[in-house]
């Protein structure tokens, strides 16, 4: 390899395995999410709302907000007084190495990416410190597919396939 060689921004970060999105689910339940809104309408509140009713610890960051669905809101990780496991990132792509970086500052155990929230570099920066990373996936959505309850609180299908009905 060329000692001299600086990384490739087109190196492309495998996506999570169902087994590392389960394990993640499974044994991570402290959730800083950040970006949370208060607005009912924003996919943030939704996923929140969501996860909460299905027993994770919610800890909103949003320097907006003082609160948000009842829960002290913090303007930032390192303002959070408590051992986090997983960032949940609902911000734009461009600020995802600045919360990596402080994801790792605080001693987080997992990055989530939302949909959409895609950025290689960082992820696989997260990677190399020990970081789980799951990148273009609502953990909502991933939730109710391990658990069941693709119908509570949106995407109300009520029906999980990849045939067409007949």
């Amino acid at each position: 390899m060329n000692e001299n060689a600086k990384p490739c921004s087109l190196r492309q970060f495998p996506h999570a395995s169902f087994e590392e999105i389960l394990d993640i689910l499974k044994n991570y339940r402290t959730v800083a999410m950040v970006g949370l809104s208060d607005n009912p309408y924003r996919p943030s509140h939704f996923a929140a709302i969501y996860m909460k009713t299905e027993g994770y610890r919610i800890i909103p960051v949003n320097p907006r907000y003082k609160e948000v669905l009842g829960l002290k809101c913090y303007p930032d990780l390192e303002s959070i007084p408590e051992p986090v496991g997983v960032v949940d990132i609902f911000r734009q792509p461009e600020e995802v190495p600045a919360l990596v970086d402080s994801a790792l500052e605080i001693g987080a155990k997992v990055i989530w990416m939302q949909l959409g929230v895609i950025h290689h570099e960082a992820a696989f920066k997260a990677k190399q410190h020990g970081l789980k990373v799951v990148m273009d996936r609502c953990m909502k959505i991933e939730h109710a597919r391990f658990f069941g309850g693709l119908h509570i609180i949106g995407l109300n299908t009520g029906i999980v396939t990849s045939r067409k009905l007949l």
